[in-house]
C-alpha cells in the first residue's frame, strides 16, 4: 500500500530504494525556493545499516507490513530486555537498539507490540501512555500559578519529565511515550 512522504511516523517499515527500512527518525525541511523534502534517518532491516536521505514530500512511498505479537516487558539485565508472549508465555531477550526508548517508560509487567520481519523481531511499540509514580521533584515555588510554568520530576523508571507545579513525589502520572510529555495526573 503507497503511503505519502508525509504520512511517515517514527517505528514505520517502508520500502526505500527495493529495501525494507525502518524510520529511525524524521524531520520536515523547507528548502529555499524548492519544494519540502523529508530528512530522514533509516535502518536497513536487512543489513542492520543505518543511512540518511531526502524524500521530497509528494513522494509515494510502500509500507512493509509485519507480523505483530502482543508481548509484556518483564525485566532488563544489563543491555538485554526480556519479554513474554501473552497468549503462548514464549520469553524473548532483545538487546537494548530495538528498546531504546522503551527503557525510560517501561516497568515490569507493561503490555507492548512487537513486529517481526521475516520472523525476525524489528521494533517493540510501547502503549501511547502510560502511568507511572513521581519519586523526586522539587517543591512548587509559592506563588507561581502561571499555567505554563513547569518543574522537572523524576520517574520510578528513571526518566525525567516536565510536569506542573501542583505535581508532588508519590503521585501517579500519565506520561505520552511518544512525546515523553506530561498528560495528566492519575487519579487512584
Amino acid at each position: 500500500m503507497g503511503i505519502k512522504a508525509t504520512e511517515m511516523k517514527k517505528g514505520m517499515v517502508l520500502s526505500v530504494d527495493g529495501n525494507p527500512c525502518l524510520v529511525v527518525d524524521y524531520q520536515h525541511v523547507k528548502l529555499g525556493k524548492g519544494g519540502a523534502v523529508l530528512q530522514t534517518k533509516l535502518k536497513n532491516i536487512v543489513d542492520g545499516t543505518i543511512t540518511t536521505k531526502r524524500i521530497r514530500s509528494e513522494e509515494t512511498l510502500e509500507q512493509v507490513f509485519m507480523d505483530k505479537q502482543p508481548y509484556e516487558y518483564l525485566y532488563s539485565s544489563g543491555d538485554e530486555h526480556v519479554f513474554m508472549h501473552k497468549e503462548n508465555y514464549e520469553q524473548i531477550t532483545l538487546g537494548g537498539d530495538l528498546f531504546v526508548d522503551g527503557t525510560k517508560y517501561c516497568k515490569p509487567n507493561t503490555d507492548v507490540e512487537l513486529h517481526f520481519f521475516d520472523g525476525k523481531p524489528l521494533t517493540v511499540v510501547l502503549p501511547n501512555s502510560v502511568e507511572l509514580e513521581v519519586t523526586d521533584t522539587p517543591p512548587a515555588i509559592k506563588g507561581a500559578t502561571a499555567t505554563n510554568q513547569y518543574k522537572k520530576a523524576t520517574l520510578e523508571t528513571g526518566a525525567e519529565v516536565m510536569v506542573p507545579p501542583f505535581v508532588d513525589p508519590g503521585e501517579m502520572i500519565r506520561v505520552d511515550t511518544r512525546s515523553g510529555e506530561y498528560l495528566e495526573r492519575v487519579k487512584k
